[in-house]
Order: structure tokens, then sequence, then C-alpha cells
């Protein structure tokens, strides 16, 4: 095969099972360099802890995953995190940190030049929108929902990561301030071109930001296409969802 048309996420008939609960039945799913990648579904169908196998934070109970052509149980775990930015709802930055020594937690990790790290961080705040003389010295609490939600990108994106892993990143957020992010991750994707899977249960989310749309049920992926093809597919599931966001 080309090296060059290997998918980076690559997941081959993966069941992820805990006890006597399926979580994910024979998933195999590709996201294409480059492109973004919404896994839709309610909730606890499956779409978390598909993206926790893509970077060990769980493994898969049969089936293998792949992560730039890699098995990710080949991997060193560590290794592998630093190939991914990861982005939650919650966004998880140090709360007794500034912001300033969350977005360069990786860099530091890796032993860059404070100088070159604190560079890193003054032009991944500017990317993402925020101010860095008015941003940086503040602690997470003395920042907006969305504030916090940008230096949780920013942050993800320090170690310029090849693939984005986006866990509902907007959903707490109010609808304006996801609209704008919404349309952040927009600009930063045409610019930056990253892997991205993001999951989310929020149609029109998924049907602006997403290259293909993959839709899991119960643990199985049940559809898969382009945002076009979503909204012109005639399964009854399918037309569920697409019916939520009316």
């Amino acid at each position: 095969m080309d090296s060059a048309a290997i998918s980076p996420v690559r997941l081959e008939s993966v069941r992820y099972q805990i006890g006597e609960a399926l979580i994910l039945d024979d998933v195999t799913l590709d996201a294409a360099a480059g492109q973004t990648l919404a896994l839709l579904g309610r909730s606890g169908s499956g779409k978390t802890s598909l993206l926790r196998l893509i970077n060990r934070l769980q493994s898969p109970s049969a089936g293998e995953v792949w992560v730039e052509d890699r098995r990710t149980l080949d991997w060193d775990p560590i290794r592998l995190r630093r190939r991914i930015g990861y982005v939650i709802q919650e966004v998880g930055l140090f709360p007794h940190w500034s912001v300033e020594r969350n977005v360069g937690v990786v860099p530091r990790l890796e032993g860059r030049p404070e100088e070159a790290v604190r560079r890193r961080v003054r032009e991944l705040l500017e990317l993402v929108g925020l101010e860095p003389d008015a941003v940086a010295a503040r602690r997470p609490r003395e920042l907006s929902g969305g504030q916090r939600q940008r230096v949780g990108v920013a942050r993800a994106l320090a170690a310029d990561p090849p693939i984005l892993l986006l866990d509902e990143p907007f959903g707490a957020l109010d609808p304006i301030t996801r609209r704008d992010l919404q349309q952040e991750l927009l600009r930063l994707q045409g610019a930056l071109r990253k892997t991205i899977v993001l999951v989310t249960h929020d149609v029109r989310e998924a049907l602006l930001l997403a290259d293909r749309i993959a839709l899991l049920e119960q643990g199985r992926v049940v559809w898969r296409g382009t945002p076009a093809e979503f909204e012109a597919a005639p399964e009854e599931r399918v037309r569920r969802f697409r019916e939520s966001a009316a």
C-alpha cells in the first residue's frame, strides 16, 4: 500500500468489553489525513470509548487500533499520547497553573528550550484568538468558559501533534460561544490540516465541522459517509438524527 494513502487512525474489527458489558462491537473505521471525522451518536453509543482507544487510555478486547501505521499496543503510551492532542468538554486544565504553564506543559516535558516554549505559547494563544499579554499569567478560574476552551485547544496543539481528538469540546458552552468556537475550529483546521476525530451528539456540529460522519448505535457503526450523503440518506436511523436538528 502507498504510505501516503495510509490513514493516520484506523480501527480494524475492534471490540471493547468491560465485564459482561459490550461497549464496542466489530468497529472498522478510519480517519483520513488532514480531515475531520465526526463520531455522531446518542449518549452511551460508545463514542468516547472509541476515542479513548485511539490514544490508549483503553485497550481493545479484540481487533486492532492503528495510529500512524503502528498498532497502539506497540507504541510507548507516553510517546503515543504526545503525538495526539486531546480536548475534552471540561478542558482539564491544571487549576493552580497559569495559562502559559498549562499550554507549555508538553513542550517542557519534551525538554525544549524555555525561550522556545514561551514563543510557542504566545503563537498558540494568538492562533486560538487570545491575547497573550492579557491571559498568559491568569489562572483558569479567571477565564470565561470559552476562553478556557480555547486554552485547551492551544495546549492540545502545543507539541504540533498530527492528530487531534475532540470529545464534545463545546458541549458545556452557551450557544453563541459554541458557535464562535466552532467557526474558530474551522479556521484552524483550514490552516493546520490536522487529522481530527470529533465526538458529538449534535447533528449541526457534525454537519458543520466534519468531512466524514460515522453514526454509532449501541457500540456499532451503523452508517458512514459525507455530510452531504448524511443529509440525503434515506435510512430511518439517519432520518431520526436529521429530524433532531430541525
